[in-house]
């Protein structure tokens, strides 16, 4: 029997391989990203990730009250995620990278955009298409995050300590996708469905955007290869 879990990624296929098509996520895969390029994923991703536990909360707070569960699963996603945004810039410090200078700079356009757009979903959309941003993160980090992270790691001679997001979100983000699968199979109004499916389709393209903004150089075993 199918599921609206089926569905959302059954129609959702099409934006999430353009996604995964863009060259700076294919070169992250197979390890072959500089140190510059590495840091400056990192920087993106924290001013995206110090969202996370804000946005749980509004869009909790936005949930109808006929929906008590589905602001319960919020708030089991707000423990889960709360401190995230400091793992990322001790990676960055383990690089070599100024995270204090970093945790007070501007985001760039893509990552502010995509935020934006999340914020803007909760406060004056429907607040359930805000699970169309979870899908399009927690996804993209099964599919990547733990293969890039060790190959990354063995190319740019750095030490594990330099990947503890990457390697958290590749191995936490299965079984929350796992917990997302349970939630969204609950949604039975096709307006919520509508919505997560709409924002998804626009998260996509807002997160891709963030990659294609990004420096792209490649590392020596990208050359030799």
């Amino acid at each position: 029997m199918s599921t609206f879990y089926d569905r959302l990624l059954a129609e959702t296929e099409a934006e999430r391989n353009e996604l995964l098509a863009i060259p700076f996520i294919q070169h992250g895969w197979k390890g072959e990203l500089s140190h510059d390029s590495y840091v400056a994923f990192l920087r993106q991703a924290y001013h995206h990730v110090k969202h996370t536990t804000p946005l749980l909360m509004a869009c909790g707070s936005r949930v109808a009250h006929d929906k008590e569960w589905l602001r319960d699963a919020m708030a089991e996603y707000i423990e889960e995620e709360v401190g995230h945004q400091e793992w990322i810039l001790n990676d960055i410090g383990v690089c070599g990278g100024d995270k204090e200078r970093i945790r007070t700079e501007r985001p760039g356009e893509a990552a502010e955009l995509m935020v934006a757009y999340a914020y803007h979903t909760i406060d004056r959309g429907n607040p359930v298409g805000f699970l169309g941003m979870v899908l399009v993160l927690e996804g993209t980090s099964v599919r990547v995050a733990t293969e890039a992270a060790e190959k990354l790691r063995q190319n740019l001679g750095l030490p594990p300590q330099a990947f503890s997001y990457l390697t958290s979100h590749g191995s936490l983000d299965v079984s929350h996708m796992d917990f997302y699968r349970k939630l969204v199979d609950r949604l039975d109004d096709r307006a919520d469905q509508d919505a997560v499916l709409h924002c998804a389709r626009r998260f996509y393209r807002l997160y891709g955007n963030v990659f294609r903004d990004l420096p792209l150089t490649l590392n020596d075993a990208a050359d030799a290869a």
